[in-house]
Formats: C-alpha cells, sequence, structure tokens
C-alpha cells in the first residue's frame, strides 16, 4: 500500500503534465501542420553604398536595412571590390557582417582587377538572410552591357537565386535589376528569361515558394512586365514612389510573390537619405 499510494501521485502528475504540453503544442509557430509560417521579406537598390548625396556611408546604409527588421533582404547595385567610389570594399559581405545575416552575391559584371595580385572587380546583387543559404546560382538572362563599346543584347550573369527553408518550407529567393533604358526591348527579353528560369526552378523543388525582388526599372502597369504577373502577384503598395528617394514619383522597385505566398501588408519606409531609392518591405505568409 504505501509504494501504490506514492505511485498515484506521481501518476497524476505526469497526466496533468502531459495535459498541459498537449493542449500548449499548437501554439507553437513552427508546429508541423499549421497553415503558414510569417515571413518579412525587402528589397532595396543600395545605390553601390551611396546615398542620395553621393556620398559614401556603408553606416548609414547599415542603419537603414537594419531598421527594416526584415529576415530577407534583397540588393541591388552591390560593389565588391569594385573601386574607389565603394573604397575597395566587398560591400555585401560588410553589410551582412553589420546585420549579422548570411549573403549570397550573384555578380552582374566580373572585371580583372587594377593590379596584379587584387581581387577581381564586380558588381552586381545579393541576398541577405536571417535563415542559412542552401544553394545559390547565379543565373544568366539577357543584358545589354555598360562595360564594352557597342554592345548588343546577349547572355549575362546577374539574376541571383537562394534556397532557403523557412521553419520547414523551402523558399526560392530571386534578386534582379531590370536595364534601365527608355527603350523597352531588353526588358521584354529579360522578363521572358525570368519567366523561365523560375519555371524550371519551381519545377526542379515541387513544393516550394518563391519571391521576386528588385529593381525593374519600369512602373506596374509596363506593358513589358505584364507576363510576370501571369505567375507572380506584385505585392504593391498601390500608391506610392521608390525613386528618387528624395522625392519619389515612380514605383520600380517591386516585391513580387508567386503561388503559396500571401502578403499581410506591405510600406515604403520613408527612408530619403541612404541611397538614391527607397526600400519596399512587405510581411508574407508562406503557406505549408
Amino acid at each position: 500500500m504505501p509504494n501504490r499510494a506514492r505511485a498515484l501521485p506521481q501518476m497524476a502528475l505526469s497526466a496533468a503534465l502531459l495535459s498541459l504540453i498537449a493542449t500548449a503544442a499548437p501554439a507553437a509557430a513552427d508546429t508541423p501542420g499549421t497553415p503558414s509560417v510569417p515571413l518579412r521579406i525587402a528589397t532595396y537598390n543600395i545605390h553601390a553604398g551611396a546615398g542620395e548625396d553621393n556620398v559614401f556611408d556603408l553606416d548609414r546604409q547599415a542603419a537603414a536595412l537594419r531598421a527594416l527588421d526584415a529576415d530577407v533582404i534583397g540588393l541591388q547595385e552591390v560593389d565588391v571590390h569594385w573601386g574607389a567610389r565603394s573604397q575597395g570594399l566587398d560591400v555585401a559581405r560588410e553589410l551582412a557582417d553589420r546585420l549579422g545575416m548570411r549573403v549570397a552575391f550573384a555578380p552582374i559584371y566580373s572585371l580583372d582587377p587594377a593590379a596584379v595580385g587584387q581581387p577581381r572587380r564586380e558588381f552586381g546583387v545579393a541576398v541577405l538572410s536571417r535563415y542559412r543559404i542552401r544553394s545559390a546560382v547565379n543565373h544568366d538572362i539577357t543584358r545589354l552591357s555598360t562595360q564594352v563599346p557597342n554592345p548588343v543584347p546577349a547572355p549575362a550573369p546577374g539574376f541571383g537565386e537562394v534556397t532557403l527553408k523557412v521553419r520547414g518550407v523551402p523558399l526560392q529567393v530571386f534578386v534582379t535589376h531590370l536595364d534601365y533604358r527608355g527603350d523597352p526591348s531588353v526588358r521584354t527579353a529579360q522578363v521572358a528569361d525570368t519567366r523561365r528560369i523560375m519555371g524550371a526552378e519551381r519545377a526542379a523543388l515541387p513544393g516550394a515558394r518563391q519571391v521576386l525582388l528588385g529593381d525593374f526599372n519600369a512602373a506596374p502597369a509596363a506593358p513589358e512586365l505584364a507576363p510576370l504577373w501571369r505567375e507572380l502577384r506584385d505585392a504593391g503598395p498601390a500608391t506610392g514612389g521608390t525613386y528618387p528617394a528624395d522625392a519619389p514619383v515612380n514605383r520600380i522597385d517591386y516585391v513580387a510573390v508567386g503561388e503559396g505566398v500571401g502578403v499581410r501588408d506591405v510600406t515604403i519606409p520613408a527612408e530619403a537619405a541612404a541611397s538614391d531609392h527607397r526600400p519596399v518591405v512587405a510581411d508574407v505568409r508562406l503557406d505549408r
């Protein structure tokens, strides 16, 4: 009797603990079976580290990025040992280190160094992530080079992709910088390339969610962007501009989301000093 009497309170306590655990489990944010996962994503053309005043200031830019409080950020106009305008720094790595994030850089241009023994001079796009980067690819799309005389449209790198796993949900993040010229023909080709590549990557990883971040150099209603909206949704916002930063009149910077990505909120922060563009920030939910 004494042994059995001691066992009964222990069993009752164990049962009570199990009951509490069972009740609390559904509240966990990353419990398998929950319908969606929250994520904050952003895009920002960082103007090679210089503000609207053309002063290179990575402390200022890092502070602006930190204020976004984003989990994933797509960057455009990123210098890596490019030259004097960015003090020869690896801007992608410098910003990642300041923010405590992972980084994947995808060069558009990779040129010989100015002197033997120095690193290559590179310029392109990048992804910063709080989540581990499981893979990174630098895809070719049609480009009209700014680095050679008499260029013609041709495939060239600089369409970056990283694969993440966000609380069990695979996510493919693409970052791009489309052609800036008034003639939309190169952008039209780039949009076709983008759709082809994203479609192939989607097929290669069934169930993965996709987002496209970047400076598209065109307004939302531009005809050359229309094919993008067949598979993607422009997260917005419906009003407000991103360029130029001091008095924006055009929205040319985008967060675009694919199937299974819901948009809860999107904003254009009133950041007018750290770059010549303003960032776009979206709070989304990834369907499991």
